[in-house]
């Protein structure tokens, strides 16, 4: 089994605590997220669980509980989100400086192999344009290049009641040569997550964050993990178990 942890709640930047007691009690109780009064309860331990990957923006909060998580004997990894905007769009969230920062300090206590480095979701508008994203990019993967071996990049999706449109498919493919030109000079390989349009033209393959081949490298052994069905149709991952809530963050 499979623990995300999580895509509907920053678990590592909100609530390491909690997580931690509910390895150490040996249960996580579930809401359905779609109907809170039913629950579902899964057993825990590294007997049951082949991984654990946490989705975050701020793994700082979880570092002190790493030492008992290796000691527990689970086998995790991150998907640590870093972007280069500021308060208007993304407030609570520590600085471009400060994520490196921790990414650097993360990706050092547990290896580069187990820490993906997510630059999405991205947004274009009169002031986070084309230039402005490869500018900060840039920079970034000056720093973090030798920390990660892969980035992950994807591109708004406008949902009913969104703030901001959707890029258009040629700002998307313009965005792309560009990001994939620079990560190329780092050599730092590029994926896509959950994306429509094909830009493998510039080198960026459609990825998986939850990636069955990928873990199996980690873990040592493989797996017989099917695609996520409950996902959206271009998400490549592997199934796994939810175990945040929505709007909780």
């Amino acid at each position: 089994m499979i623990l995300s942890a999580s895509r509907r709640t920053d678990i590592p930047a909100l609530y390491p605590e909690w997580f931690m007691n509910r390895l150490r009690a040996g249960e996580i109780m579930i809401p359905n997220p779609y109907n809170r009064k039913k629950i579902t309860r899964i057993e825990v331990s590294p007997d049951t669980v082949d991984c654990i990957v946490f989705w975050t923006k701020n793994p700082e909060p979880m570092l002190p509980y790493l030492k008992e998580l290796d000691d527990m004997g689970y086998c995790y990894c991150f998907q640590m989100t870093i972007t280069d905007y500021e308060e208007d769009v993304e407030p609570n969230v520590p600085s471009m400086a400060d994520s490196i920062a921790t990414f650097l300090l993360l990706s050092e206590r547990i290896g580069k192999e187990k820490v993906d480095w997510r630059f999405d979701p991205i947004l274009l508008n009169h002031k986070y344009t084309v230039d402005y994203h490869v500018e900060k990019f840039t920079q970034m993967c000056g720093w973090l290049h030798g920390a990660t071996e892969r980035c992950v990049l994807s591109f708004l999706d406008s949902y009913k009641g969104s703030l901001y449109l959707e890029p258009e498919p040629e700002d998307m493919q313009k965005m792309a040569q560009k990001l994939s030109k620079v990560a190329k000079d780092y050599g730092l390989p590029l994926f896509t997550c959950a994306e429509r349009i094909d830009l493998e033209q510039f080198g960026i393959r459609h990825g998986a964050c939850i990636d069955k081949e990928r873990l199996h490298s980690l873990i040592g052994y493989k797996l017989d993990l099917k695609k996520d069905a409950g996902q959206r149709k271009e998400c490549n991952c592997a199934e796994s178990i939810d175990i945040g809530m929505y709007d909780t963050c």
